[in-house]
């Protein structure tokens, strides 16, 4: 079976309690686990929650950890691989954002998301805390964490996948590293026909490499980059935003040693129509559905609009929320077609 094929299997694991490995403690307190499995010679590092308002990621790997807890140790995945798995690097963001979500849910509520939604500020941002040992320190012990955790490995990683999402876009977003440009058409590919083949479109954008961003292809960007974040930001003027971007989880990741692929995908809660045009940025139909749901949150929480009648103004402006299942299925596309790159 190629790794993909198991995405069934995956999605119907109980959500039940795995105990992990304790790998570390938050800034309040609460523990975070890690979990290893198998015993081949790649390895590979998924994580997700480093921005806690993404909750399909950590929901992901918490159905992995799940499944992969049901399978013999000689499990094909576990023959070639042996993997390094954080289901939610945040737990205090987690506790936070559970006000709006339960993993159990299929989809995303608008009104609760925006009346609940929180979201980590550069300087509390996870994904922009890891460390690069003698160059940057870590933002916070959870950054300190889930790198130590890495190190137990004592060899460089094949992959890593750092899962995220977005509030809302036209479509499926990937991000690849910069390195693996020329190695990922195959994994491109892969990730555009699952796209389609699921109903969807693929979100496309051109920032010219700003904070890191580099368009490839439709639908895929380089991910991005702490040092471009800190460029950017001295750039106009912003000394102290600068300062609190520290290395991304890919960059430091690959600090110890080889040439690990780093994967990042971006799968939007809600979706919005989707328009031709010339891609410039910034991205003025873009900024259109960002203050779109910006108004929609100051009328949720002034009281101008019911929850009622937000869902019917969401549905004549064509905005829907993306299932769940949908995600995860391609969420796991992009790792599995990683897995075949390496």
């Amino acid at each position: 079976m190629k790794a993909y094929d198991y995405i069934d299997s995956i999605l119907k694991a109980p959500l039940e309690k795995i105990e992990g490995i304790k790998i570390g403690t938050s800034v309040e307190g609460q523990t975070i686990e890690g979990f290893r499995f198998g015993k081949g010679n790649k390895n590979i590092s998924l994580i997700a929650g480093n921005h806690a308002d993404e909750p399909i990621g950590p929901l992901l790997l918490k159905k992995l950890v799940s499944y992969f807890s049901s399978l013999s140790e000689n499990h094909p995945l576990f023959e070639k691989f042996s993997w390094w798995i954080v289901p939610h690097t945040n737990p205090d963001g987690e506790k936070q954002n559970l006000k709006w979500y339960h993993y159990t849910d299929s989809k995303t509520d608008l009104d609760q998301y925006l009346l609940h939604v929180q979201r980590e500020l550069p300087g509390r941002d996870l994904e922009f805390g890891y460390p690069i040992e003698g160059k940057i320190p870590a933002l916070r012990p959870e950054n300190t964490t889930v790198y130590e955790f890495w190190k137990t490995a004592n060899a460089p990683f094949s992959l890593h996948a750092s899962l995220h999402g977005m509030k809302s876009s036209y479509g499926a977003w990937f991000l690849i590293d910069e390195d693996w440009i020329e190695r990922t058409q195959q994994l491109r590919q892969k990730c555009k026909a699952k796209t389609k083949e699921l109903g969807y479109n693929l979100y496309d954008l051109d920032r010219s490499g700003e904070k890191g961003f580099s368009r490839i292809d439709e639908g895929f960007c380089t991910r991005p980059d702490g040092g471009k974040m800190r460029e950017h930001f001295l750039n106009i003027g912003d000394t102290k935003t600068a300062t609190q971007f520290h290395a991304s989880s890919m960059e430091s990741i690959r600090s110890l040693g080889g040439d690990c692929l780093t994967l990042v995908s971006e799968m939007p809660l809600f979706i919005f129509p989707k328009k031709e045009r010339k891609l410039v940025w910034p991205d003025t139909y873009l900024n259109q559905w960002s203050d779109q749901f910006t108004q929609w949150k100051t009328d949720l929480i002034s009281g101008t609009v019911s929850a009622d009648a937000l869902k019917i103004d969401m549905e004549s402006k064509g905005v829907y929320a993306m299932p769940w299942e949908d995600q995860m299925k391609l969420q796991w596309q992009l790792i599995a077609s990683g897995l075949e790159t390496i």
